[in-house]
């Protein structure tokens, strides 16, 4: 491996960084005093899955004579009876609640247009998507109450289940818990040949995970816990207690984690294996089979359940494991928490989909000996390497067409998950050791067990942008909105950073050494 330019915190370094940890426990805690933390929550066994599952709409798609994909959003207010207290106001993309499905294959040119109904500021984010900075929909894209706001990129990336959602600054977790929400998918031709599952709600079913905290109204009411809202009641695709009707032996599930700080360890009731065939930015290799799936906030999954005639089984989620070092300190993190989330139910009669392949695709991985750089990033309290988030501050600058291994640990004994955006990046360690079967593929979003290094590798290809940077982030909502964040450039080769940019890069990097002028 070549002389990576590295300035990592030793664990040494970060021993002696407990006073900052404490303080920021003491905050939290004191902030944990001024109401108690959420009861812990079982419905196992409670829900009636009374209700059919809602399937979200597939997006209307208009295509000009150039092949052009074009799909309009409008963020809208409404309305939705979600409780027996009354109406709940909502947001929602074309609708009330959630956003229709986007469907797109690799190769598309893709111009969506969002519409701001709302009074309000937002933005529209395209999570996991490889993009061109400006059209990425952060903080730094932000549309008006009125205006409108039209990117245009072309889609060159694998198949994988994605999602999309509104960024503003300090306004994420309020929007996207009232429902602004909605999921992406890209198919490409190496996936549509593998004999999957692929009948978009029939066999292929979005699967959209929130949790919500109703109040007394019927309104959607927040939690002080530490780590965010968490809710006790779950809505999927916007549905409370839903079944579906499975009509094959085969079928499969896009789980999506859209809640704002809830992490699900889902399982299916009779113990069975479940086959996970997709993360994040795509296909596994091979298919993995779990007894459990652990989701944070923004993470996905793609899973395949087997099923037979006549029989009914329910997706549940039990009890986290939010790592060892995790401990409830700070209130409430759902550790103890069980839900029943979605009942199968299948027909008398099953179609057959056919054997699961034992091979899915060919995950090249990146040679760490292609690094340029190696940066280092702790988390605790809101703050990465010790900073909040300063719209004007760049903490990081990237070379297109190189390689960076960012060292990620998670300092304090509470949850916290880290997001990249434009790359999928891959997990060349946890902890020293190989990472586990299911962060063996591409991945944008990752859980941070307390104490435990990550270490990650990305390519940042294809666009240059020096006016508009990229964010990395914790994902659990509450802690983005607090500052929990930073901000990257990417260059071309020799290119300076502009003067309106004060730039304070993260330990780990040699600025000078990259060569770009600050």
């Amino acid at each position: 491996m070549p002389n990576i330019p590295a300035l990592r915190r030793p664990r040494a370094v970060l021993a002696t960084a407990s006073a900052v940890v404490a303080s920021a426990l003491a905050i939290t805690i004191g902030l944990s005093a001024c109401a108690p933390s959420s009861p812990t929550v079982d419905t196992v066994g409670e829900i009636d899955f009374d209700t059919p599952l809602a399937i979200p709409p597939l997006a209307e798609r208009t295509i000009d004579a150039d092949g052009t994909v074009h799909v309009d959003l409008m963020a809208e207010q409404g309305e939705m009876g979600f409780t027996d207290a009354g109406e709940t106001p909502t947001l929602g993309y074309n609708g009330a609640y959630l956003g229709p499905t986007i469907r797109l294959k690799r190769g598309e040119r893709f111009a969506p247009c969002l519409t701001n109904a709302l009074d309000e500021v937002t933005t529209l984010h395209w999570h996991g998507m490889h993009l061109p900075a400006a059209a990425d929909g952060g903080s730094h894209q932000p549309v008006d109450p009125g205006e409108k706001w039209c990117p245009e990129w072309t889609v060159d990336q694998p198949a994988a289940t994605l999602w999309y959602h509104p960024h503003p600054h300090r306004r994420t977790e309020h929007q996207v818990t009232h429902g602004l929400a909605g999921m992406l998918q890209i198919d490409d031709d190496a996936a549509s040949a593998l004999p999957l599952p692929r009948g978009y709600g029939v066999d292929d079913v979005p699967v959209i995970v929130q949790d919500a905290h109703f109040s007394d109204d019927g309104a959607f009411g927040s939690t002080r816990d530490f780590v965010g809202t968490l809710g006790d009641t779950l809505l999927i695709n916007g549905t409370v207690g839903p079944y579906f009707d499975v009509t094959t032996d085969v079928v499969r599930l896009r789980l999506l984690n859209a809640s704002p700080a809830r992490v699900y360890s889902f399982a299916l009731s009779d113990g069975r294996d479940i086959a996970m065939i997709a993360s994040d930015g795509g296909l596994l290799e091979s298919p993995v089979k779990l007894d459990r799936i652990r989701l944070s906030p923004g993470e996905r999954a793609e899973i395949l359940v087997r099923m037979s005639p006549d029989e009914t089984v329910a997706l549940r989620s039990m009890p986290p494991d939010l790592g060892a070092g995790f401990m409830p300190i700070t209130g409430a993190a759902g550790q103890s928490d069980s839900f029943d989330v979605l009942q199968l139910r299948a027909a008398s009669t099953l179609d057959n989909i056919g054997e699961v392949p034992d091979h899915l695709t060919q995950i090249d991985p990146i040679d760490p000996a292609d690094a340029v750089a190696e940066r280092s990033f702790t988390l605790n309290g809101h703050n990465i390497n010790d900073k909040q988030m300063d719209m004007k501050r760049i903490d990081a600058v990237a070379t297109v067409g190189t390689t960076e291994i960012w060292d990620v640990v998670n300092e304090m004994p509470a949850p916290h998950n880290f997001h990249v955006h434009d790359v999928q990046f891959q997990v060349l360690s946890v902890d020293g050791g190989a990472p586990p079967a299911p962060l063996a593929g591409w991945k944008d979003t990752i859980y941070l067990e307390p104490e435990v290094e990550y270490r990650i590798i990305m390519r940042f290809t294809e666009y240059a942008d020096a006016e508009n940077p990229y964010m990395y982030h914790c994902h659990l909502l509450r802690h983005e909105d607090a500052g929990m964040m930073g901000q990257f450039l990417v260059v071309e080769p020799d290119e300076s950073v502009p003067s309106r940019w004060r730039v304070d890069e993260t330990p780990g990097d040699d600025a000078d050494a990259a060569g770009h002028d600050h």
